[in-house]
């Protein structure tokens, strides 16, 4: 079965979202052009990965062009993207593996998105072989989701994704623990539970 690009060059939007309460989240990236529309599900530690890792490559390609190319410092307040996910959210694949590049020659921004793929392997050669020839299979890898973003584009996905990360549960004061509406059991006070 030949692979399945969901390719966005440029996307009219690429944004992080969440389907349900917080607790009880699912964490997507959407990208629409046009009537297309691309939802795949990931963890929120990918997204909140994803987004720290957008941001340090956008300042070191601003570091290392003396600031000449074209990415903001900070996202703009004109491109910020606050609506929610566009519906119906229908998950075309759960992410595995993701890859951020800078194309220098187009002045983009590249994020890729693999589904997640179990692989069956003897020993730890056998399954870094396994995940190698995945990798380099162009025509019969797993589904990914390529897109390609300007600076600053870039810069307000990352901004949005992380605020939509630390829009959950707040933490709890003595063990950071995310708290639920009911309180949860504290570690640090010995399994007292703990209001929010």
């Amino acid at each position: 079965m030949s692979r399945q690009v969901f390719l966005y060059d440029p996307p009219d939007r690429f944004v992080a979202g969440t389907v349900g309460l917080p607790g009880r989240r699912t964490f997507f990236l959407q990208a629409t052009a046009g009537p297309r529309v691309t939802s795949v599900a990931l963890e929120k530690t990918q997204v909140a990965a994803l987004a720290e890792r957008m941001e340090e490559l956008l300042d070191e390609v601003v570091r290392r062009t003396g600031g000449s190319a074209p990415v903001p410092a900070v996202a703009s307040a004109e491109v910020a993207d606050t609506a929610p996910l566009d519906t119906p959210v229908e998950e075309e694949f759960r992410v595995g593996t993701m890859a951020l590049a800078w194309d220098g020659d187009e002045q983009r921004m590249i994020v890729e998105a693999q589904a997640l793929v179990e692989l069956d392997a003897e020993s730890e050669e056998d399954l870094a072989e396994a995940e190698e020839r995945l990798l380099q299979d162009e025509e019969n890898g797993p589904p990914m989701l390529r897109v390609r973003l300007t600076g600053a584009q870039a810069r307000a996905f990352a901004k949005r994704a992380l605020d939509v990360v630390n829009a959950g549960r707040p933490p709890c004061p003595l063990c950071s623990l995310p708290l639920d509406p009911e309180g949860h059991v504290c570690p640090r006070q010995n399994g007292y539970r703990r209001g929010a």
